[in-house]
């Protein structure tokens, strides 16, 4: 049979093929006996892989007999791109016992399928084997070891492959920078990229975003406002994704403004920098421009995913609007979003914090898929309109079907048996997050703990359960049981944790006026104008605003 190879190769190489087509040029090459050279199966298994029909690139694999370092090579990175890295592992090992060595992009390949398990004791082994075999220093390897090294936060392991090598490419730099600011060494990663341009690399968008990542609060602002001018200086700000994580970092920073005016300057925002910046005004509190930007990207006709709506409608929950959240639900349902388990879990806690659990509980129920953060909604909607027993039934419930409880889960609890008055079970909840599930308790958990407590009249047990935790104690634990002493009407354990709060927070005058309160109650008028007296700055107290939404 004469065999055209010029257009064979033609076809071969052609990665973008269909898997019928695939199919009829693996056909091919059994029919000519092509099939047995390594080459050919080389080429057909990458094409199954890129029709992501694994299976049938492993049974070509396994049919040829004489097998080449790439196509070795070729079924280990299919194995790892599909997140079968047990199998790549396997390969891999298989490998090593035959006559083929592996070269540098095998151990590359493998060291990243290490790094995306998340597998630390098998990368130091097959570490160990790229130097075995003299490849400690190749270039592909230590760039695949900085990196791996540094997804897995051992940023100071990655240092040292880092220096042993040479030269080292912008690509090493990067890996290493964003190793050290993906972790909060922000600090160690400033003093690389300074490292890395004395020796005269210019830095892209990587580079930037490795440090921007790290700048997580206003407390380090001017680093951040500091990468933005470099970006500016290096053209590099109007690029969409350096843009988004600029947008993504005033947020953090809660720089809004300055969040605004980066996106307005970025050249047609893609949907994660519009997703960056409504989630930013979103935990800045500033719902009325969640809600507004989300229009605007309406009418920009892209399409918002699952995470940006879950955030849209925990925007509206604080609103307490639940003619929005209908539009936005209805918008869900238009655009097949709303079996999405983070759109379900985030419907159900709208409409439980809006006032009407009975649709929080139809959407629970009508839901193809729940995990924790459903359940953690529906309990703590249970919890908020006073039906304890209802939350702990769904609890024992998401029990039985194996799901893990966390923070949030017993957050709702503690807040269902503080709005039933459940003392008992409260201690009850409380024991068994930290002893029976080894959570350890947050401020939230204390708050709602303090306020059960207290509200009881247990303020001796409240105020004994403040003592036992470290300095400095929480605001929020501390007002929790000045709140509690105000109504029950003791004024000496008042002045007490009072005192505390005047030590921790000087400058903020709602515990003074909370104090104040208080003795105005005991008829103490005299301490009344002292502490007023105390008080610095401008008071002025926020008029109350109430209002009922109707359909």
């Amino acid at each position: 049979m004469l065999i055209r190879f010029e257009w064979l190769h033609s076809e071969l190489s052609n990665i973008c093929r269909s898997l019928l087509r695939v199919k009829q040029l693996h056909a091919f090459l059994l029919k000519t006996h092509l099939s047995q050279d390594p080459f050919y199966a080389t080429k057909i298994v990458r094409l199954y892989v890129a029709n992501n029909d694994i299976n049938s690139a492993h049974h070509v694999f396994d049919e040829t007999s004489t097998r080449s370092v790439y196509l070795w090579n070729s079924m280990i990175r299919a194995f790892a791109k599909s997140q079968r890295f047990f199998n790549a592992i396997s390969l891999f090992r298989s490998m090593l016992g035959t006559d083929i060595s592996p070269d540098s992009h095998t151990y590359a390949c493998v060291i990243r399928a290490c790094a995306e398990n998340y597998d630390f004791g098998m990368l130091r082994l097959v570490h160990g084997g790229a130097v075995a075999a003299g490849l400690g220093l190749d270039p592909i390897c230590c760039s695949a070891l900085v990196a791996a090294y540094s997804k897995l936060g051992l940023v100071h392991e990655a240092h040292r492959v880092f220096d042993g090598i040479t030269e080292p490419d912008l690509v090493l730099w990067n890996s290493l920078i964003s190793g050290y600011g993906g972790f909060g060494l922000w600090g160690v990663g400033l003093q690389m990229f300074s490292a890395m341009r004395l020796v005269g690399k210019k830095p892209d968008g990587y580079t930037l975003a490795g440090l921007l990542v790290g700048i997580l609060d206003s407390g380090v602002l001017s680093i951040g406002q500091g990468l933005h001018c470099l970006s500016q200086k290096s053209g590099l700000d109007s690029d969409s994704y350096v843009g988004c994580l600029l947008v993504s970092m005033y947020s953090r920073c809660k720089c809004m403004a300055s969040a605004y005016r980066v996106f307005y300057s970025v050249f047609n925002p893609d949907l994660v920098t519009w997703s960056a910046l409504i989630v930013g005004y979103s935990q800045a509190g500033d719902y009325e421009k969640v809600l507004h930007f989300f229009r605007k990207l309406n009418m920009e006709d892209k399409k918002p995913d699952s995470v940006l709506i879950a955030s849209v409608l925990a925007s509206i929950a604080q609103t307490a609007n639940v003619g929005l959240g209908c539009e936005v639900h209805g918008y869900a349902l238009r655009h097949g979003l709303e079996l999405d388990v983070r759109v379900s879990s985030a419907l159900v806690d709208m409409y439980s914090k809006c006032g009407f659990l009975h649709l929080g509980i139809c959407v629970f129920r009508i839901m193809p898929e729940r995990n924790i953060v459903s359940y953690n909604s529906v309990i703590l909607g249970f919890g908020l309109h006073g039906c304890a027993s209802e939350a702990f039934r769904m609890f024992d419930k998401m029990l039985e079907k194996g799901l893990v409880p966390d923070e949030a889960t017993f957050s709702s609890l503690l807040c269902a048996c503080c709005h039933a008055g459940l003392v008992k079970d409260g201690r009850e909840i409380f024991w068994r997050m930290k002893e029976e599930f080894n959570i350890k308790a947050g401020p939230e958990h204390h708050v709602y703990m303090v306020k059960l407590l207290g509200s009881a009249g247990e303020l001796e047990e409240a105020y004994n359960l403040i003592r036992s935790l470290p300095e400095p104690v929480d605001k929020a634990i501390l007002g929790a049981l000045l709140s509690c002493c105000k109504s029950c009407g003791n004024s000496e354990l008042a002045e007490t944790v009072a005192h505390q709060l005047f030590e921790s927070n000087p400058a903020d005058n709602v515990y003074r006026i909370m104090l104040s309160n208080i003795y105005a109650g005991d008829g103490r008028w005299g301490d009344v104008k002292k502490l007023r007296d105390k008080m610095t700055g401008g008071l002025r107290k926020m008029p109350g605003l109430s209002w009922i939404e109707g359909s």
